[in-house]
């Protein structure tokens, strides 16, 4: 009995068929797909459940959802047991539009290979500084992108109604010329359909936008980010340096306390 708790308590065991039950969902996906894929795939969430079971026997109810990866494990395999219930009823008895769906909730049980990366949850905690930290700055340039992006619905929406048709179209349009990807489509197109003045006017006014969001608002936003993540590990080293001079203080503290006359002369 201890063996087969140690087994499905053994995170190498489930990252073994978290990873197989991977390896099924694409070949059925890739429409290689027959009675021995659907077993394989029931027995994977069959074993996800006995381990979920097992642990909660071993850490109890509590302990069990007391864990973040605990508590997105257990939602993972109760989106799973449908799946397993749908094998036992009649074709005619299950709505298509129903079996797309779990085809759909399977595909989160790769989540779970999040936590066997190594320092996850230091990268994870990282984030959410970093998120905590520039949120302002995130909100600030999402403003500035609905403001340009109703500026722009009300200039050029009989122009190029393709981009700029209705204020959420505007919005997209500004938001992709910011990532710069494919940005000069929208000024050629408005360019084609206006005088050449007014083009070279619309293409300068859209450079513009994409050096004061695309390359300096987005390098900005992305130096923010990455200097907040980076700032916990920098804590870490202050700490470690800190305690080190600490260290050093009470050796020489010590030695000069030792000394002896004879020493000092």
């Amino acid at each position: 009995m201890n063996r087969i708790k140690n087994l499905f308590l053994n995170e190498k065991f489930i990252l073994g068929v978290i990873l197989l039950n991977a390896i099924v969902i694409f070949l059925q996906v890739c429409e290689i797909d027959n009675i021995w894929m659907q077993l394989i795939d029931a027995a994977c969430t069959l074993i996800f459940m006995i381990e979920m079971g097992v642990k909660h026997a071993e850490y109890g109810l509590k302990g069990y959802w007391s864990s973040s990866w605990n508590r997105l494990d257990g939602i993972l395999v109760i989106l799973s047991i449908p799946s397993i219930v749908a094998l036992f009823l009649p074709s005619q008895m299950i709505d298509l539009s129903f079996l797309m769906v779990l085809r759909v909730l399977r595909m989160f049980r790769f989540l779970r290979v999040l936590h066997f990366f190594p320092n996850i949850t230091q990268i994870i905690a990282g984030f959410k500084l970093a998120l905590h930290e520039s949120w302002a700055v995130l909100f600030c340039f999402l403003v500035l992108i609905v403001v340009f992006g109703i500026i722009n619905c009300n200039l050029f929406h009989n122009i190029a109604p393709a981009y700029f048709a209705t204020p959420l179209d505007s919005i997209y349009s500004v938001f992709r010329i910011c990532t710069v990807e494919g940005w000069y489509d929208i000024p050629d197109s408005i360019a084609a359909a206006t005088t050449p003045t007014v083009g070279k006017i619309v293409r300068l006014y859209f450079c513009l936008l994409l050096i004061g969001g695309g390359i300096i608002g987005m390098s900005f936003i992305n130096s923010i980010f990455v200097d907040a993540m980076a700032a916990d590990n920098n804590d870490d080293v202050k700490d470690k340096l800190d305690e080190l001079e600490r260290k050093i203080d009470k050796l020489l503290e010590e030695r000069e306390n030792h000394e002896t006359p004879t020493d000092k002369m």
